[in-house]
């Protein structure tokens, strides 16, 4: 019961999954969140090096994020770190993208992190610790074809530097934290324009940053309490600069990568 506390949604696969076992190697209890909870009973017997907590969460459900948080403080009574990292991203124009499409993104990726956050600070605020919200690049610049996922991104970045600067005073950390293209799920269980899940990634996964690796950079700058991470070099830092200097050039390029992709959306 000495040992730290971490939550983390959405960590039934991709980067919340590699973070949970990160977390683990670490010697952190963890407690868990997805709607797949098979997912999460397979990944606590693997974890058997530590106490891990289950929960079926939805975090679009304001109810599943207070009984999320309820569960961790009656299971170990205290969190020192919540990572909001579920999210779901999706591809479509938004002239063609139905309007519960954009929706559902606010709701996950938004207001699952405000939701979890809002029921977590009192007891982060009692141990001084972090919380963390996993965006992207399109946390930073438009991604063309994805304006939900964009605009929910760029929503959770404005929320957490608000709540860091009404909280300076109180020892507790604040990261906003963007991975570049990382290999996970996201692209496959994303949202076409009438709202299934596009079923195939339109990208070369294996070219892309391991979930694991991700993990490990993440960990680091939770560590020494980082305000902002942008992870990746040239699909990241390199970007979101250029796109400071010469946007209009930035504009150009994304439009063009994302025209190339297969089936792209893009006229």
């Amino acid at each position: 019961m000495q040992r730290k506390v971490v939550v983390i949604t959405g960590a039934s696969s991709g980067i919340g999954k590699a973070l949970a076992e990160k977390y683990a190697s670490e010697g952190f209890n963890l407690v868990l969140a997805a709607r797949r909870i098979e997912r999460l009973e397979e990944l606590k017997a693997k974890l058997s090096n530590v106490e891990v907590l289950p929960v079926q969460t939805d975090v679009t459900k304001e109810a599943d994020c207070k009984n999320l948080i309820d569960k961790a403080i009656e299971k170990f009574g205290k969190i020192n770190i919540l990572i909001n990292n579920a999210g779901i991203s999706m591809r479509a124009s938004f002239d063609e993208v139905e309007m519960d499409v954009l929706r559902q993104l606010m709701d996950v990726n938004y207001w699952g992190t405000v939701y979890c956050t809002k029921f977590a600070l009192p007891h982060i605020l009692e141990q001084k610790g972090s919380i963390v919200g996993v965006i992207s690049t399109g946390g930073y610049i438009g991604l063309p074809g994805r304006t939900g996922y964009s605009g929910s991104k760029f929503a959770v970045r404005g929320f957490l530097d608000t709540v860091r600067i009404e909280y300076l005073r109180s020892g507790i950390h604040v990261l906003v934290a963007a991975p570049g293209f990382t290999a996970s799920e996201i692209r496959k269980t994303a949202l076409t324009k009438d709202g299934s899940q596009q079923g195939a990634t339109p990208r070369n996964e294996s070219k892309m940053m391991s979930a694991e690796r991700c993990a490990s950079i993440m960990y680091r700058a939770i560590k020494h309490r980082r305000r902002k991470m942008i992870i990746s070099f040239w699909d990241g830092k390199v970007v979101v600069l250029v796109a400071k200097l010469w946007a209009w050039l930035v504009d150009q390029a994304l439009y063009q990568v994302f025209k190339n992709e297969p089936d792209s959306p893009l006229k």
